[in-house]
């Protein structure tokens, strides 16, 4: 690929050729968590979609802060991808498929730890209790699979192969939703129903593209892989100080939104809900976004790779403003469909009246987030995570400071204000580290 023939025009299409796989691989994922609460909600009763909403956004929080193991891979994948280096590629999969591993047991190993924190920290009725309790012991089982399917995608991305990449997200996501659906609609298993969902879904997503993974490597790099020169200390150094700094990042980024179910909590089970049925606008709009984010990390990586000052800045401009007017397009259509939208997702009405009070925040909130998203890609790209986990900790950090104080005035209104300051921190920190990327080039 030549970086330095591209034109504007040229550097926009591609850009957006290589995102529109990704832009369907992306909108299966939020759906998942959609349909899942549409589920929920369309059983009458506010537990069941609290105790998911609260279930989900701990094992988010803990499976998301693992994230480094497809951030990472990325990074590092493209930049030696740039240089024809096919045979570190696969060394650098096969550490962090053994970091992935290591970790899992780790995690499954902490069930009881992790259900007594989250009992801890959410005040809720002893049935939720239950519920949450649930779904947590069923779900933290599919770690080791999610774990794999991140470091999976990350190759693909690195790669630039975003149509593999997103055939496997569309299939993870069309499995849980078909198997969910299954289990609850038809077995009535309703909270345990959307966990074993999830679980058989994962495991079988990461065991057939693991096999395919397998006989691409053969056939597209002709090289057999092996598990060979993986302990090199200069590399697994590399590795762990690269996805060290995701990590804190990412675990300061979930814990975030988990922040989120937490101020609700404190307003009522109602609320709960509430903000899960609205975040999952939020969350629909930045996967959708992260289209533009993911594609631009390969192409970043690349550009690094091959020192490439002119295509660098070249991608950053035209992938910034896909993201913001994309965007705009998302709200545009919210405004449109809002209503529709949530009168599907629940029978409820207090959760309908409530919800119908927030709209503005579902609105306003994807145009100015959309630069945070991509800016985290750009850095991503270039392995520059050290910056990243500065700007996001500032964030975050100001983020919990200002919605405890807006909270006490506005109620659930100071939280969804909080969360847009929160998004317009993230891309300001970011703007100012980017000249440390530069710096490589």
């Amino acid at each position: 690929m030549n970086f330095t023939s591209y034109s504007s025009i040229n550097s926009k299409k591609k850009i957006l050729f290589l995102s529109i796989p990704v832009f369907f691989a992306n909108l299966a994922v939020p759906l998942v968590g959609l349909i899942d609460t549409g589920l929920m909600g369309n059983l009458g009763e506010t537990k069941f979609i609290a105790a998911v909403s609260i279930g989900t956004s701990v094992m988010t929080m803990i499976v998301w802060s693992f994230g480094f193991l497809r951030m990472g891979t990325v990074g590092i994948v493209a930049q030696l991808f740039a240089k024809s280096d096919y045979r570190e590629i696969v060394r650098t999969l096969f550490r962090n498929f053994f970091i992935a591993i290591t970790l899992s047991i780790i995690i499954i190993f902490s069930k009881f730890l992790i259900i007594d924190l989250s009992e801890n920290f959410f005040s809720t009725s002893n049935e939720t209790r239950e519920l949450i309790k649930t779904y947590i012991s069923i779900r933290v089982l599919s770690v080791p699979a999610e774990f794999i399917i991140y470091i999976l995608v990350g190759f693909y991305l690195g790669i630039q192969k975003t149509n593999i990449s997103s055939l496997l997200v569309i299939v993870l996501s069309s499995l849980n939703i078909v198997l969910s659906s299954f289990f609850v609609l038809s077995l009535n298993l309703n909270v345990f129903g959307v966990a074993i969902g999830t679980l058989i879904a994962s495991y079988i997503t990461a065991i057939t593209f693991s096999l395919f993974s397998y006989n691409y490597i053969i056939r597209k790099f002709s090289i057999i892989p092996k598990i060979q020169n993986i302990i090199v200390p200069s590399k697994l150094l590399k590795l762990i100080t690269i996805n060290f700094d995701i990590f804190i990042r990412t675990l300061f980024l979930t814990f975030s939104f988990l922040w989120v179910t937490y101020l609700g909590a404190k307003l009522g089970e109602d609320y709960i809900a509430v903000n899960t049925i609205l975040m999952h606008f939020i969350l629909l709009s930045a996967f959708l976004l992260d289209a533009y984010a993911y594609t631009t990390e390969g192409m970043i990586g690349y550009c690094i790779g091959r020192k490439n000052k002119k295509s660098f800045f070249l991608t950053v401009k035209n992938s910034i403003e896909l993201s913001f007017l994309s965007a705009l397009i998302i709200s545009i259509s919210y405004l449109i469909f809002f209503k529709s939208i949530i009168n599907t997702i629940t029978d409820v009405e207090i959760l309908r009246y409530i919800s119908y009070e927030h709209a503005i925040w579902i609105i306003i909130i994807p145009p100015i987030a959309s630069f945070c998203y991509q800016l985290d890609g750009i850095f991503i790209g270039a392995s520059q995570t050290k910056d990243m986990r500065n700007g996001t900790i500032f964030a975050v950090a100001s983020f919990v400071i200002i919605s405890i104080y807006l909270t006490q005035y506005f109620d659930n209104h100071g939280l969804w204000l909080s969360l847009l300051i929160f998004m317009l921190l993230r891309s300001l920190s970011l703007n100012f580290l980017i000249k440390n990327i530069i710096k490589k080039l």
